[in-house]
């Protein structure tokens, strides 16, 4: 069995949880998402793209509906007992599969929620589990409530960060030297991903995001790449990994000459981050950070071009992204408590005069200020 954590660290988890259960007066919870999986047992595969749902009961019984290919993957990764099986078939409809399960499990009637916002969710599978349960038991949305646990992370799971942490800053030690005008993306995304691989770390939840010239002022990773010109700008968005946790990280490096421009929009984004680690901290709230940074961009006049959320919540993720439901953004209520591990991104897209900027880094909360998981400092990097 290959565990990331020791037993006893799953245990305190699944009494977490059950805590939670009986506070929204839920008999049981049936998990789409594949964080919550792992989380809770260590099950880890990306079989989560077909129907496969854990179901968990409010005195802790636990079992796995799945397809035959991750059987021996429950198995070997996981501490799930119980591991069922609905077999594909022509039309075949795994929610009858779940009702039995569930049946079995003794839930006729029950209360339970469900984990409908997640990527192991689609509209399909939802509709069939709404329609064949509806007069079986009650169902009441629960997307948050393992999401809104995994938060808070332990110390077994801060070490993993940690360890992630050197992989994203070792990543970006591997580009620096590769960037250059006449220099390919490909070789330095290929640095990148291999300098956290070589060093025993997981690939991404999603893509290394790389773009250089009018692409840097994109968010997304898209198809395709390019050779860096004289005077040129490269936006970077890379994440360390480490038993699937992300320590994510964001830069624009340029070549040749640092327009002025270049230079006003990195200033504003070092002040706003600056800004930002000062309340970064309990006795504020996720909706604070985002207030925090659009009030600097707006005062310097880049209302225009900043974002509408600056960072999120990091943990264990899957594809299709490393994001985390909680984001900042404007009204999130959501209070910042220690051992969080929070991304926060500046992010300058100026299309009037093409120039991109951005500039973001991974932290851990603590009672006061936060502690910045990169050992690179906050420094405009040109070539």
């Amino acid at each position: 069995m290959a565990l990331a954590f020791e037993t006893d660290e799953y245990a305190r988890r699944l009494e977490r949880l059950k805590e939670s259960m009986v506070h929204k007066k839920l008999d049981a919870v049936l998990l789409f998402a594949q964080e919550s999986m792992y989380w809770l047992t260590g099950y880890d595969t990306f079989g989560f793209v077909f129907f496969q749902c854990l179901a968990v009961t409010a005195d802790g019984r636990m079992a796995l509906l799945t397809r035959s290919a991750d059987i021996r993957q429950a198995r070997q990764t996981s501490i799930i007992k119980d591991i069922r099986v609905w077999v594909d078939r022509g039309q075949s409809d795994p929610s009858r599969d779940l009702k039995d399960m569930l049946s079995e499990m003794d839930l006729l009637g029950a209360k339970i929620g469900v984990e409908y916002d997640t990527h192991g969710m689609t509209g399909r599978s939802a509709r069939l589990l709404d329609e064949q349960l509806q007069s079986f038991c009650q169902l009441q949305d629960a997307s948050y409530l393992v999401s809104d646990l995994r938060l808070i992370k332990s110390p077994a799971e801060i070490a993993y960060i940690e360890r992630a942490a050197t992989f994203c800053d070792d990543a970006f030690d591997a580009a620096l030297p590769l960037v250059r005008p006449g220099a390919d993306e490909a070789e330095i995304l290929a640095a990148m991903q291999g300098a956290v691989l070589a060093a025993g770390g997981d690939y991404p939840a999603n893509n290394f995001i790389i773009g250089s010239g009018e692409s840097a002022l994109l968010c997304r990773a898209k198809s395709g790449r390019r050779k860096l010109s004289d005077n040129d700008q490269l936006t970077l968005e890379w994440a360390g990994v480490a038993a699937n946790y992300h320590v994510a990280a964001m830069r624009t490096v340029l070549t040749g000459e640092v327009s002025d421009r270049h230079q006003t929009l990195f200033r504003a984004a070092r002040a706003t981050l600056e800004s930002i680690e000062e309340i970064l901290r309990p006795g504020h709230t996720f909706g604070d950070v985002f207030d925090r940074h659009a009030e600097i961009m707006d005062e310097r006049g880049l209302s225009r071009h900043r974002l509408n959320a600056c960072g999120y919540s990091l943990g264990a993720r899957f594809a299709p992204s490393w994001m985390e439901h909680q984001m900042f953004h404007a009204g999130n209520q959501q209070p910042i408590q220690p051992d969080m591990s929070l991304f926060v991104h500046i992010i300058i897209m100026d299309s009037d005069s093409g120039s991109a900027m951005t500039l973001g880094r991974t932290y851990l909360t603590g009672e006061n200020e936060p502690k910045p998981l990169s050992r690179h400092p906050l420094d405009l990097y040109t070539k």
